[in-house]
C-alpha cells in the first residue's frame, strides 16, 4: 500500500470491523493507547462507533504537553519575564495554563515569546538576536528528542553562546511500566505509539508481555492501521498469548532508528522525572549531559526546581485522572461547561493531541 486512500478504504474498514465484532469475547476488554495522535484519529474517523460496546479504548498519557508539570510551565513563564529573554516554543505550549498566567498572556504583555516548527530554528534565531538570551522549551517524547539533540550539537559546533534548552523530554516505556502497576486500570492490552516506535523500535515493549502478560501492538494512525492493531491485540487476548505485534511495519522496525538512538544517547541521559497526574516515575525523562551543560537552561540560569508533587491544574479540573485513563473527559465537572479550547483550564484541553481536546472537537 503506497497511498493514503488505501488505508481509508470503506469496504476493508467495514470488513475488519465485523471481524473485530466476531472476535471480541463476551466481557469487557480494556485497551489503552498512549499516543495523542491515536486518540485524535480514533474519534476523527469515527472508529469508536465501529467497535462493540464492551471493547473500551482508553486514552493514556500520550501528549507531551499534557504531562509537563505545572512547575515546568510556571518556570517557563518566569523565564519569559526576565530581561532580554526570548522564549521559543512549539505552538501547543503557548496556551497551557500556569498557576497565574500563560505564555500567550505574557506575549500579549510584550514578552518575546515565539512559535517555532523545528528546534533547529533556534540556531538561526539565536544568531540573529545576539543581545537576547534565547531559551527553547524542549518538550516531547522520543520522537522529538533526536532533533533537539542535533540542535544542541549544532549549537556547540557553531559556538552559539546565547542559546539554551529547557528540557522536559519524557520516555514512553517507563510510563507504560508505571501504568501497569495501577490495578485500577485493569488493562488487557496496549496500542503502542507509531511515531515513538519509529525511533525506539518494537523491541522496547517486550518487557510488557514478558513480565506483565499484557498484549501489545504497534500501530499506525489511519483507520485500517488502528483497526488492524486492535484486531491483532484481540487475537492475543483471546488466545492468552501476549506478545509485541507490529502492524506498522512500513515505518517501524524491531530495533528502531539506530542513528536517532545514538544521537539521543550522545546528548541526553535518563533521569527520574515527574509527570503531571502521575507523579515521579523512575528514569522516565531525559536531561542534558555534562558535556553540553552550557546549553542546559537549568544550569545556565541556575534554576532550582523543587521536584515536589505537581500542583493540580485548577480547582475542579480532572486532568490528572484523564491522563491516567481512570476517567473520560466527559466525567470531569468542568468539561464543555467551563473548560473549552477557547477557555482551557488544563493542558488536556489545550494541546492538539490532548484527550479533552479530542472529546470536545469530535463531540464524543
Amino acid at each position: 500500500m503506497r497511498y493514503i486512500d488505501e488505508f481509508r478504504n470503506q469496504r476493508l474498514i467495514k470488513k475488519l470491523a465485523k471481524e473485530i465484532q466476531a472476535l471480541t469475547p463476551d466481557k469487557t476488554i480494556r485497551i489503552m493507547e498512549v499516543c495523542g495522535t491515536h486518540t485524535m484519529s480514533f474519534f476523527r474517523f469515527g472508529i469508536d462507533k465501529l467497535l462493540p460496546e464492551n471493547l473500551k479504548l482508553i486514552s493514556g498519557p500520550g501528549c507531551p504537553v499534557c504531562v509537563s508539570t505545572q512547575e515546568y510551565i510556571d518556570t517557563a513563564i518566569t523565564l519569559s519575564q526576565q530581561k532580554d529573554a526570548l522564549i521559543l516554543t512549539f505552538g501547543d505550549m503557548l496556551r497551557v495554563p500556569g498557576t497565574k498566567s500563560t505564555l500567550e498572556k505574557e506575549r500579549a504583555k510584550g514578552r518575546d515569546v515565539r512559535i517555532v516548527y523545528s528546534p533547529y530554528e533556534s540556531i538561526t534565531i539565536a544568531r540573529g538576536n545576539p543581545q537576547k538570551k534565547v531559551i527553547f522549551l524542549a518538550v516531547g517524547f522520543e520522537t522529538t528528542a533526536p532533533t533537539i539533540a542535533l540542535s544542541i550539537i549544532a549549537a556547540k559546533k557553531k559556538n552559539i553562546r546565547n542559546l539554551s534548552f529547557f528540557c522536559a523530554l519524557k520516555l514512553i516505556p517507563p510510563v507504560m511500566r508505571h501504568l501497569l502497576t495501577d490495578e485500577r486500570l485493569n488493562l488487557d492490552g496496549f496500542l503502542c505509539p507509531g511515531h515513538v516506535s519509529s525511533i525506539i523500535g518494537s523491541r522496547a515493549y517486550e518487557f510488557i508481555p514478558n513480565q506483565y502478560k499484557i498484549a501489545c501492538c504497534v500501530a499506525g494512525f489511519e483507520p485500517l492501521d488502528i483497526l488492524e492493531g486492535i484486531y491483532l491485540l484481540l487475537k492475543q487476548i483471546v488466545k492468552k498469548s501476549p506478545k509485541v505485534d507490529n502492524q506498522y511495519m512500513r515505518v517501524v522496525s524491531k530495533e528502531g532508528n539506530p542513528k536517532a538512538k545514538r544521537i539521543i544517547k550522545e546528548v541526553f541521559q535518563a533521569k527520574d522525572s515527574f509527570w503531571r497526574g502521575l507523579g515521579k516515575i523512575s528514569e522516565s525523562g531525559l536531561e542534558i549531559k555534562k558535556d553540553f551543560s552550557a546549553f542546559d537552561t537549568e544550569k545556565v540560569f541556575n534554576l532550582t526546581l523543587t521536584k515536589l508533587k505537581p500542583q493540580p491544574c485548577a480547582t475542579g479540573c480532572s486532568c490528572a485522572e484523564v491522563l491516567k485513563g481512570l476517567i473520560s473527559p466527559k466525567q470531569c465537572p468542568l468539561f464543555a461547561r467551563i473548560c473549552s479550547p477557547e477557555n482551557p483550564y488544563g493542558p488536556c484541553m489545550v494541546s492538539s493531541e490532548g484527550t479533552c481536546s479530542a472529546y470536545y472537537k469530535y463531540n464524543v
